[in-house]
């Protein structure tokens, strides 16, 4: 088995998102003492999609936010993708049904091939 040092990445997915280039890496951790920080960063971020009863609420959120450990950037990127590809659906489906959003409409449409 061959080792492989492992990074913190935190990752920011838009919702427009069409694949995993399309992912943001918005900062790397290479020492484990960094990792407070780093946390404390996504946190914030996530921060204003958290409700009244202080839930993370995904159909509040304007990007996803995720925080992963991983050999390098790209798979820190694939994984982002993937892992948000299902909240970016749920997301963009509300935003149709409560507000008749056209462009989260189109989004749904054209990149993920669903009808809202």
């Amino acid at each position: 088995m061959k080792y492989e040092h492992k990074f913190f990445y935190l990752c920011k997915t838009p919702l427009s998102a069409e694949g995993p280039e399309d992912v943001e890496v918005i900062t790397r951790v290479d020492d484990s003492k960094q990792f407070p920080k780093v946390f404390k960063q996504y946190e914030e971020l996530r921060s204003h999609a958290f409700n009244e009863d202080d839930l993370y609420s995904i159909i509040r959120a304007d990007d996803i936010y995720d925080l992963f450990r991983t050999g390098n950037e790209k798979q820190a990127k694939e994984e982002a993708f993937e892992k948000a590809q299902q909240e970016i659906i749920t997301n963009l489906q509300h935003r149709v049904i409560q507000d008749g959003d056209a462009n989260a409409q189109a989004i749904l449409k054209e990149v993920h091939d669903v009808e809202a």
